[in-house]
């Protein structure tokens, strides 16, 4: 095996797998896609390790087993409608069309929404449309979804009430609220008009997602 395939294969036995990620779809997928293609050359040899990725703008990679626990619970079927929140290098935005997911994936950032976007078409990585906006600032086009993927963290449930609204009945989102050192990774499913079921999968805590208002603090 070359170097990269044999670090892909231990990122899943020894660090996806062992973190509850039992979904052989997504361990198929996460297991095959080329990591390496998605990490800045300074961070080539970190590709496959169990840490964020600088890739600029102050925004990083999420670990591969956060990675691998936001796309089982997400649950993508073929031809499930997706917006992605924080595209990033295009990392999860893959993962999520290899799944079979029809993807409209927001980047705050220009110059990663236009990297992300000449990469994933240099990978022949089809389904997925890379948009520069800021996907918490309104409504996103393409609603209902049935899958919501924010890979940055939010302090509060406020901003999830917009989100909450773009999902469609059986529409599956997840998020990452609150505030280091400790956050709690959600699963937010909408069961009929008006009815959702808010579940906490696990702890972590992740970088924010940029341009996100923080809340407002009590002052004595």
């Amino acid at each position: 095996m070359k170097s990269f395939d044999r670090a892909r294969f231990n990122m899943i036995e020894q660090q996806v797998r062992p973190w509850e990620v039992l979904d052989d779809r997504v361990l198929s997928v996460m297991g095959q896609l080329e990591r390496e293609r998605f990490v800045p050359e300074a961070y080539q040899g970190l590709a496959y390790a169990d840490v964020e990725i600088p890739i600029g703008s102050g925004q990083s990679m999420l670990a591969p087993k956060l990675v691998g626990r936001m796309l089982q619970a997400l649950a993508v079927k073929n031809g499930d409608r997706v917006l992605e929140i924080g595209t990033g290098t295009g990392y999860v935005t893959a993962c999520l069309a290899r799944l079979g997911g029809r993807v409209t994936s927001v980047e705050i950032d220009v110059d990663l929404a236009d990297a992300a976007r000449a990469r994933l078409d240099d990978l022949g990585v089809e389904r997925c449309t890379v948009r520069s906006a800021d996907g918490m600032a309104d409504k996103s086009d393409g609603a209902p979804f049935d899958v919501i993927a924010v890979t940055g963290s939010i302090p509060t449930d406020e901003p999830l009430a917009m989100l909450r609204e773009q999902l469609a009945d059986g529409g599956r989102l997840f998020a990452v609220v609150g505030e280091a050192p400790i956050m709690e990774a959600l699963r937010i499913t909408h069961l009929s008009r008006g009815e959702y079921r808010r579940e906490a999968l696990f702890e972590t805590a992740i970088p924010a997602l940029q341009n996100v208002p923080e809340p407002e603090r009590f002052v004595f």
